[in-house]
């Protein structure tokens, strides 16, 4: 039988009144007439004519064949989906929505948008990519990217892929199973910026109202942004405040409670006074929860009026991100406060090893101070 979903396959094919048939499943054909280009399906002996379907749509008549053999009752039809590789990522968001992970599939459609539909590769047919075309499509990415960056984009890209051929999507994983690049540490590692009291202050006064006070809520916690942009109203208890993240491979939610201090009580108080259980106690403009690329995008430009006539010694450097505050309280909890290491990294929801790669070289100082204090004994 022939493979009716080449174009170049069904060129070749001889012009006849009966149609070339493709088996779909027990009973049921897709069938193509050479000479006219129409399509046509069987169920049995039972025939029905695809009039509407341009002669090089084969998903179209494949798919309005299936329905048709759906509803004599065919019951052995498989909807195997032959698509592009942006529909396969377009099943995996409306499957994500579908099981209640809507913060999930916004988060999956902002890297989508970003690394992938304005691309070449959305547009190549998923079962016929090959693993050249994605390793081309990653090195596209990289400039202006750092390595641990690229790889997040893409290990959301094979999450989305694979779960599209769990949909019915026609692929190949090889193609798409790709080694991460190196250098891929975490958010936490030996590139995190600090910015001290002078330069945080000096961006939230330069930042509109919703994003200062983002800003002061990630000063107060030291949590991940997305921690805090999913936090609502009902997660603070008057003391403590309930943050949760997806952490590992497979991820899994890994939920903490933070423990404030009077002046993060004070604060947290103020800003879900008057607000229901459910809401977003930090939003972009009074409705609409943060959202990672606005987040980013309110943040440079707050570092960019900041910038303007500021002295060196506060000028924010152009690699600082929403996340250098939580740098900032990690440091000076360790530092500042002599906040033992093992609280800091419950506190944080971050390791112990994690904070001996980043932070422990800021502990010495402290450590000395306090030694100046022990008399020792000779």
């Amino acid at each position: 039988m022939p493979e009716l979903s080449r174009k170049r396959e069904r060129e070749r094919l001889p012009v006849r009144r009966e149609p070339h048939w493709q088996r779909l499943a027990k009973g049921c054909y897709l069938g193509f007439r050479r000479g006219p280009d129409t399509w046509i399906a069987r169920f049995k002996k039972t025939y029905r004519a695809l009039d509407t379907v341009a002669s090089d749509d084969f998903d179209r008549a494949k798919h309005e064949a299936e329905d048709w053999f759906a509803q004599l009752g065919a019951t052995g039809v498989r909807h195997a989906v032959r698509g592009t590789v942006r529909d396969a990522l377009e099943a995996y968001l409306a499957d994500l929505k579908r099981h209640g992970r809507p913060e999930a599939a916004r988060e999956a459609l902002w890297r989508f948008k970003l690394a992938v539909y304005k691309d070449t590769v959305a547009g190549l047919t998923l079962e016929a990519t090959t693993r050249d075309d994605f390793l081309e499509w990653r090195d596209r990415l990289l400039p202006g990217r750092k390595p641990r960056s690229v790889n997040r984009h893409v290990r959301s890209v094979v999450a989305g892929l694979n779960r599209a051929l769990e949909l019915g999507h026609v692929g190949n994983p090889a193609a798409w199973r790709m080694k991460a690049l190196a250098d891929d540490v975490e958010d936490e590692g030996e590139t995190a910026v600090f910015l001290s009291v002078e330069q945080r202050k000096a961006l939230m006064t330069a930042a509109d109202l919703f994003m200062a006070s983002f800003l002061r809520g990630l000063e107060l916690t030291g949590s991940r942004p997305k921690e805090l942009a999913n936090a609502v109203v009902e997660d603070f208890d008057g003391e403590t405040i309930r943050l949760a993240y997806r952490k590992g491979r497979p991820p899994k939610i890994r939920v903490r409670r933070v423990v404030l201090s009077t002046e993060g009580i004070n604060f947290f108080e103020r800003v879900t006074r008057s607000k229901l259980s459910k809401a977003p106690i930090f939003t972009e403009d009074g409705q609409q929860p943060w959202r990672r690329h606005t987040w980013a995008r309110q943040f440079r430009m707050a570092a960019e009026k900041a910038n303007q006539d500021a002295p060196t010694k506060v000028r924010i450097p152009s690699e600082a991100t929403a996340y250098s505050f939580r740098h900032a309280r990690i440091s000076e909890l360790l530092q500042l406060h002599g906040i033992d290491p093992l609280t800091v990294a419950a506190q944080t929801g971050t390791s112990l090893a994690m904070i001996e790669r980043a932070y422990l070289r800021f502990i010495p100082s402290a450590m000395r101070e306090k030694l100046a204090a022990v008399i020792e004994s000779p």
